[in-house]
């Protein structure tokens, strides 16, 4: 397993600082993997194939629309 790097991102609206290579490692570290979510990175949608080859640098704007059930 590979080291991480240290990425400044806007993760829906609000700058974060965290250790990620991947848009995987950033939904990881946001607690959503696995739940059903959308994925916006500079404004193109991602696929989840798409989510562990995408790399990410520091200035990306990333939104996770995640849903949530309710009644």
């Amino acid at each position: 397993m590979r080291n991480k790097h240290s990425v400044e991102l806007k993760v829906n609206g609000v700058k974060h600082s965290l250790e990620a290579d991947t848009v995987l490692d950033v939904i990881a570290h946001f607690g959503l993997k696995g739940k059903p979510i959308i994925v916006e990175a500079d404004g193109v949608i991602l696929t989840p194939e798409q989510w562990s080859d995408k790399a990410v640098a520091s200035g990306m704007i990333i939104e996770l629309v995640h849903f949530v059930g309710g009644g």
